[in-house]
């Protein structure tokens, strides 16, 4: 009897200290090891170093813009007194130099394999073009700043993504997805705080100048984080093996393969622009809102994006970046349906769920689907982000002239509807096996 329990305790033995190996090596195998990762509050890919300090940077960049871009045309056309005209060829320009700029230094910090050094020059221009409007607030000063220092500054959003890419690399693409999620929310983060506080402080004062104390503030907090707290990579292993010209860069943006799939997305992106520029012309007019209306549905919007976010980055645990971005695509184009059928304050308040979730989509997913059009290069990659916003820009002022022209706001939004169907088509018919991956 003792021989033959002997004889059963050995095979169990046998057989259960590999299964316990096994789970001591796999436990992401597990179904219930799966749940407790989808829904522990901080994924381990937060804990890297580097992740952290990024997302901190990019809550201080974002903070930057969200204290200025509100009052930005306050402040150059009412109190500088620049014209309408001169303006908007301002921003214009200063777009466009933003992309040149963002592909130059992207393209650099892929040669030399390090993105560090670039992006405490990006975060000086900041300090440097913020504070050259506070301290020396003159019409030139504006134009010099908006034109040349800033759109510098600008490239650093692009920079602080290729520098994620680059540290994720290797991780698994679900742990991609959740970071570049959880960055992308940082910036969102920002702009449900900031511009609020911002006018709450300034709410008693007759300039909107110290906003962009504010900005050089944050551009300094920015600094101190990258230089001081960023940890040193060494770019040896990371530099791009086949240097590329400026030139030969700016030709790999431009090739066929690229910028058809920028430009399906920058269609697709061209929704969100025209709904800021149309959301409170609708409320105040064919819903027969209020202004206060306007700060509150906006604020309401900025909230679910922020939470939407993550839960997209969970999502794509389990669909590919297209699936995703279309499905994104398609939640936003019914809302710009509904809007423009919006009659009452009710209406719009009632589509601010639906719109969190589409605008949440829109704003986070295309980061890692550009980036993985020039996959071998992050910098390059992720100047396609300052090309998408370009381009997205761009073809709502176009889409809102048409709109405006031919029919009323909420016709607007319809047409704006019917650019993102299209931008969606152009993206399926390009991508559209990768849903299956």
């Amino acid at each position: 009897m003792l021989a033959r329990l002997t004889f059963c305790l050995g095979r169990f033995r046998r057989y259960a200290e590999p299964a316990k190996a096994q789970v001591a090596r796999r436990p992401d195998d597990l179904p219930l090891a799966q749940l407790h990762d989808m829904t522990r509050p901080l994924p381990d890919v937060f804990r890297n170093p580097t992740i952290r300090v990024s997302m901190l940077a990019i809550f201080a960049f974002g903070f930057a813009g969200a204290a200025t871009s509100p009052y930005q045309s306050v402040v150059g056309i009412r109190e500088l007194g620049l014209s309408n005209g001169i303006y908007s060829g301002l921003i214009f320009a200063a777009a466009a130099v933003n992309v040149i700029v963002s592909i130059l230094l992207g393209n650099l910090a892929d040669r030399i394999g390090e993105y560090r050094a670039m992006m405490i020059v990006s975060a000086v221009f900041g300090i440097l073009g913020y504070g050259a409007v506070f301290v020396l607030p003159a019409q030139a000063t504006f134009v010099f700043s908006a034109l040349l220092l800033l759109p510098v500054y600008g490239s650093l959003n692009s920079l602080l993504f290729a520098n994620v890419r680059a540290t994720t690399k290797g991780m698994s693409r679900n742990d991609v997805a959740t970071v570049n999620s959880g960055v992308r929310a940082m910036i969102s983060l920002s702009w449900v705080l900031v511009p609020g506080i911002t006018g709450a402080l300034l709410a008693g004062s007759t300039t909107m100048l110290p906003a962009y104390l504010f900005a050089a503030l944050a551009c300094v907090v920015c600094l101190g984080l990258i230089s001081i707290f960023l940890p040193r990579q060494s770019g040896t292993d990371k530099a791009a093996t086949h240097h590329l010209s400026y030139l030969a860069a700016l030709g790999e943006v431009l090739s066929p393969r690229v910028f058809v799939r920028v430009i399906a997305v920058a269609l697709i992106s061209s929704t969100l622009h025209v709904n800021g520029a149309i959301l409170p012309l609708i409320v105040t007019g064919a819903a027969h809102g209020t202004v206060t209306d306007i700060g509150v549905l906006v604020g309401i919007v900025a909230f679910f994006e922020v939470v939407f976010i993550i839960i997209w980055g969970r999502a794509q645990r389990i669909m590919s970046h297209v699936t995703a971005l279309a499905l994104g695509a398609v939640i936003y184009v019914v809302y710009l349906v509904l809007l423009g059928f919006a009659s009452a304050p009710w209406h719009v308040y009632a589509l601010t769920v639906l719109s969190g979730i589409g605008a949440a989509a829109l704003i986070s997913i295309p980061i890692t689907y550009l980036q993985d059009l020039i996959a071998e290069r992050p910098g390059l990659g992720s100047a396609l982000i300052s090309v998408n916003i370009f381009l997205g820009a761009g073809l709502s002022a176009l889409l809102f002239a048409i709109g405006t022209g031919i029919s009323s706001y909420s016709g607007t939004a319809l047409i704006a509807a019917e650019a993102g169907l299209i931008g969606l088509g152009l993206l399926l018919h390009f991508d559209g096996r990768k849903r299956r991956r």
